[in-house]
């Protein structure tokens, strides 16, 4: 078989499972098109390897794959929003990757950057060069258009104590303490979004008027000079743990989500302890709403409680 003849090298990206989720895994017709579980890309980093058999070559020679089947080969599930303006959200226990079709900027690991070559749809499916594919998961892709032998590196958890900019140098995550913010307002201002309808992996608030638990817990706290990364299981390593007879207002609370992902120790959930026993967080319908911590659903699936500094 051919080698892989090209690469395209990035900083490590977030934290993936190898397993391929039901609902976005490739079919395979034959035992040929059986990925190769030990695939070695040059940097001496495992692979996700398949075949894709809907790729396409445009006029001018160059090479697309389709989305859907590249994000499957390395564990990520996929939502494909064809509403009108609305975004690809690709992740594991979070969104981790936004994009548009025939759009160039995205969103990594929350931060915007610009694709090589734009997103395409096509006949129902979002088409993106290998290249781009490197920029938008900031990992090693390789790819063989004779065979459509396609190598994904998986992507490596970034280190939690820093926060690596477009330059790709590491610099130091600093958060403001929340001793220097008034707990009091701090919740006041969260109140004010009860009823904002809830979107998985949802954009922006200033364009998309949705939050999901995560971005709505750094919308409140970014108002008061507080920083924190957009995923919640980044979240989750930002501060010290607290005990239940410790929590204060304005602390975090992350719960699992059982049987979501592959292992229930992965926060899938967080929200802001308020006081008298509630927390406010966002989840389904009715969007942001006020929750009892200590009784029903809740309480049995907390995971950590973590106090901000």
């Amino acid at each position: 078989m051919p080698i892989i003849n090209s690469y395209k090298t990035a900083a490590t990206a977030a934290v993936l499972t190898a397993v391929i989720l039901g609902s976005t895994a490739c079919s395979y017709s034959s035992k040929d098109d059986t990925p190769k579980v030990n695939s070695i890309t040059p940097a001496g980093t495992f692979a996700g390897s398949y075949y894709e058999k809907n790729s396409i070559t445009d006029k001018e020679g160059k090479y697309w794959i389709p989305l859907k089947s590249a994000a499957a080969s390395i564990g990520y599930r996929m939502k494909d929003d064809t509403s009108s303006g609305g975004y690809t959200k690709l992740g594991y226990s979070d969104v981790m990757y936004m994009l548009r079709p025939d759009s160039s900027q995205v969103f990594s690991l929350g931060e915007k950057i610009t694709l090589p070559d734009v997103p395409i749809r096509r006949e129902g499916q979002i088409y993106i060069t290998p290249n781009a594919l490197s920029k938008l998961l900031q990992t090693e892709v390789g790819w063989n258009p004779s065979t459509g032998e396609i190598n994904i590196a998986a992507p490596s958890d970034r280190d939690v104590t820093t926060n690596t900019g477009a330059g790709g140098a590491a610099k130091p995550l600093r958060i403001q303490s929340v001793s220097n913010v008034d707990t009091g307002e701090l919740i006041s201002y969260a109140k004010k979004y009860l009823g904002v309808p809830y979107d998985f992996g949802a954009g922006p608030y200033e364009e998309t008027k949705r939050f999901d638990c995560s971005s709505f817990t750094r919308h409140v706290f970014k108002k008061f000079g507080v920083d924190l990364p957009r995923l919640a299981k980044d979240q989750d390593n930002i501060g010290r743990r607290v005990s239940r007879s410790e929590l204060e207002p304005g602390d975090l609370i992350f719960f699992t989500v059982p049987g979501r992902f592959e292992s229930d120790a992965v926060p899938g959930h967080v929200g802001i302890y308020m006081g008298d026993g509630k927390f406010i967080h966002t989840w389904g319908d009715p969007g942001v709403q006020i929750s009892e911590l200590d009784s029903g659903y809740w309480s049995n699936v907390i995971l950590h409680m973590q106090r901000v500094l």
